[in-house]
């Protein structure tokens, strides 16, 4: 059987995540959501978006990139989230036989407004 390697970044809040105001954690959050995009836009994001009713609350996503773990490590630790201690990043290679997991082209947002305009 072949196999296909995905990387996969898990996202998590760390223990000690500074506490921001208000409207900083909104334009961070934002500037995570535009480095989310741009990644996508470079081809480089297979797949991502945060988690929902988690038993660890610290856990908020998951990426599936279409490059190396290294890289994925470097592009995540360029994350505004992550170099302002809001994400932490875990990064780990997926084996699933080949072919059992497709990705769409489907935009994902730049911003919480644009995300909320889903709704």
């Amino acid at each position: 059987m072949r196999f296909d390697q995905h990387t996969v970044v898990l996202l998590a809040r760390p223990s000690n995540a500074p506490e921001l105001p208000r409207d900083a954690a909104d334009r961070l959050r934002d500037a995570h959501l535009a480095h989310q995009a741009g990644l996508v836009e470079q081809g480089l994001v297979l797949a991502a978006g945060p988690f929902v009713d988690t038993d660890d609350a610290r856990l908020r996503g998951l990426v599936v990139l279409s490059v190396h773990r290294d890289m994925a490590r470097e592009l995540y630790h360029n994350d505004p989230a992550v170099r302002a201690g809001q994400l932490e990043v875990h990064v780990v290679s997926w084996m699933v036989p080949e072919g059992n997991v497709r990705y769409e082209g489907v935009p994902v947002p730049r911003s919480m407004l644009e995300a909320a305009a889903g709704d």
